[in-house]
């Protein structure tokens, strides 16, 4: 009876219809942030189908032989993908080598963790973050979910007869692989903390194999040779139906679940591999129409190339934008060009490497060594040959030479001096805090020039030195600490590389808690990415309407979000009477000097200007007189206070 349907086995066409989806929804994500926010999810959709696929296959194996050919699975699955991997880390390294030596930086350590199917680990061991959009620069981030998938389909033969001959039943293999997938689920819930960068459980095999365990524990129950194609009328809408449903929610989910949301490792990214299994289950049904529905010709050219699409969306993404560099400027048609450039290179790839070779056969004889060397040089092929050697000795230079952890002068002095600012912030506010504990007033250095240095009258660098302001940021902040508190004594400094607005709620919560929040606060944060209207919202709520906020605009035209970011703060500034913006990237646009080489972190140059404009558009907006007068009041009282303790201790006396 199985052999009966065997004989029926057919290659399901709607399935490039979901690797279209999955794709689309992925380069958008890094492309058109804004727009797809949940694009990400297209990953768990491309587990659960490889999931299916592969166990499904499996399956009429053992059913027409009783038996895996593991070693035969092996060698299929690394004809498939690895052409397609090594060229692509080839070619990029060689790109890498001779024109943007910056990302030599362990390039070794990513290629050797790439080909054996670890660079997940191997990033979550190195602290590299998949949402940390500014520092993250690397070309070969998305090969994690390619490690996964190796991972598993490294163990998952062997596990599979395993299941088979212990449990025999396909309905009980479905329960435990259930089982297992909720298990990873919450362990990715119990790992994962908010606030915190959740590359963790993003990246992590325990944590992510749910969904192709899902996949897996489909085809235990659904295999694609035991369904019918003749159905009721009523069963062919109830399944039109669901799959309708499960692909409406799966394209709203790319548009809508942010990863910034807890629900996300919280059940989020389960729920949405379940909604995958089901549209994988209904696009395998030939008694359903979504099969015919998700097969045409762009679905099944893109879906058909999704492999070498999805390799190279990150190597064009980060040579180009680094060549164009100030990308935020034109994003749609930067983010045109881009999507021209990896579809023209994945096509490149499909028809000259991965079909190729996927057919290739890698059993070199003496006589076909022979015969090939023989031939003449100026043979295509050959000259190809030659070509291929060449690039990949340049790859090969650049493995070797790779330095590891290295940083370059400009991002030494950058780190340095914002560990430095850091350490000396703190230093300050503890001298601040035991001073006004002593009741003794915070003084500027006498010797140093503000008026002139920052274009303020006198009354305005007397007020600044009274003002309490409390100052929330990320590194672009922390790069100018120490001239911002050197005008600025009464300055509480909070800055953190790599800080998100969405992921500073509890520290700005605890500010607030902890009486540190002064009625003036000020903001720079978007220069790691951006935000939505309500998240800026729910930061808002936390300072309250009693406070003026100051925000910096973002300047980073390396990244496509900064002008989404200074667009969003210009039309929220209308809605909230006490935000005020400070527009630095006007201020610095065209002004390379004032940055070090990243043209985001103000450097000595830029320092002076950067703290300038935040000085003037603060203290323009202040009473300054009416500081100055209750400060020398203050002081009055003080100082009468003090006399008159002296006076009560000689009495005494």
């Amino acid at each position: 009876m199985e052999n009966k349907h065997l004989a029926k086995a057919r290659y399901i066409t709607g399935f490039d219809g979901i690797r279209t989806i999955a794709v689309i929804g992925v380069i958008l994500y890094h492309l058109a942030p804004n727009v797809m926010k949940g694009g990400y999810l297209g990953v768990p959709v491309f587990f659960v189908l490889s999931g299916y696929l592969i166990t499904d296959l499996l399956r009429q194996e053992f059913a027409k032989t009783k038996k895996i050919d593991v070693i035969g699975f092996y060698e299929r699955r690394m004809k498939r993908l690895y052409p397609g991997l090594v060229a692509m880390l080839v070619l990029s390294s060689a790109y890498i080598t001779l024109f943007q030596q910056n990302l030599l930086n362990n390039l070794r350590g990513v290629v050797i963790s790439s080909l054996t199917y670890m660079n997940n680990w191997w990033q979550i061991a190195k602290g590299e973050s998949y949402f940390n959009r500014f520092a993250n620069e690397s070309p070969f981030s998305h090969i994690w979910s390619l490690a996964v998938e190796g991972q598993y389909y490294f163990v998952w033969p062997l596990l599979f007869l395993l299941l088979v001959k212990l449990l025999r039943n396909g309905k009980k293999i479905f329960q435990w692989l259930f089982v297992l997938s909720i298990f990873s689920a919450v362990l990715m819930a119990v790992l994962f903390h908010p606030g915190q960068d959740p590359t963790r459980v993003y990246y992590g095999t325990d944590t992510r194999l749910f969904s192709i365990f899902l996949g897996s524990a489909l085809a235990f129950i659904w295999p694609s040779w035991h369904l019918k194609e003749e159905v009721p009328p009523e069963t062919k809408k109830t399944l039109n139906i669901i799959g309708a449903v499960a692909v409406v929610l799966l394209i709203l989910s790319f548009f809508f679940l942010g990863d910034n949301l807890s629900f996300v490792y919280r059940g989020g990214l389960y729920l949405v591999s379940l909604v995958s299994m089901v549209a994988v289950a209904i696009t395998a049904h030939p008694g359903a129409s979504w099969n015919k529905w998700l097969t045409n010709p762009v679905f099944t050219y893109l879906g058909k190339r999704s492999y070498g699409i999805y390799l190279w969306q990150f190597p064009v993404m980060i040579f180009y934008e680094a060549k164009i560099g100030n990308v935020g400027n034109h994003v749609w048609l930067h983010t045109l060009v881009e999507l021209v450039l990896i579809f023209g290179i994945s096509e490149l790839s499909y028809r000259f490497v991965e079909q190729p070779l996927k057919r290739f056969d890698y059993t070199m004889t003496f006589s076909k060594m022979k015969s090939y060397f023989s031939s003449p040089f100026n043979e295509p092929k050959k000259i190809a040959a030659y070509i291929t050697m060449l690039v990949s000795l340049v790859a090969l230079v650049g493995v070797v030479i790779a330095p590891t952890n290295s940083l370059t002068a400009d991002q030494k002095d950058l780190q340095k001096t914002i560990e430095k600012n850091a350490k000396k912030a703190e230093e300050h506010q503890k001298e601040v805090a035991k001073d006004e504990e002593a009741g003794i007033p915070v003084t500027l250095d006498p010797n140093a020039s503000f008026s002139e240095r920052y274009d303020l009258s006198e009354a305005q660098v007397k007020a600044a030195s009274k003002i309490q302001i409390t100052a929330f940021g990320d590194s672009v902040m922390l790069a100018s600490a120490a001239s911002l508190q050197d005008l600025f004594p009464y300055m509480y400094l909070d800055a953190d590389v790599g800080r998100q607005l969405y992921d500073s709620y509890d520290a700005l919560q605890k500010l607030k808690d902890d009486g540190k929040l002064a009625d003036i606060v000020l903001v720079s944060l978007g220069t790691n990415g951006q935000f939505t209207s309500q998240q800026l919202a729910q930061f808002m709520d936390i300072i309250g309407k009693d406070r003026e906020v100051y925000w910096l605009t973002a300047h980073v035209p390396t990244k496509r979000w900064q002008n989404t970011v200074n667009s969003l703060l210009k039309t929220e500034e209308k809605n909230y009477e006490n935000l005020h913006l400070i527009d630095w990237e006007k201020e610095s646009a065209d002004k390379p000097d004032w940055f070090y080489k990243d043209n985001v972190h103000p450097n000595e140059t830029g320092i002076p200007y950067y703290t300038k404009l935040i000085a003037k558009s603060i203290l323009n907006k202040t009473n300054v007189k009416k500081v100055n007068e209750e400060t020398k009041k203050s002081e009055a009282a003080a100082k009468k206070e003090t006399s008159s303790s002296s006076t009560t201790t000689s009495e005494s006396k």
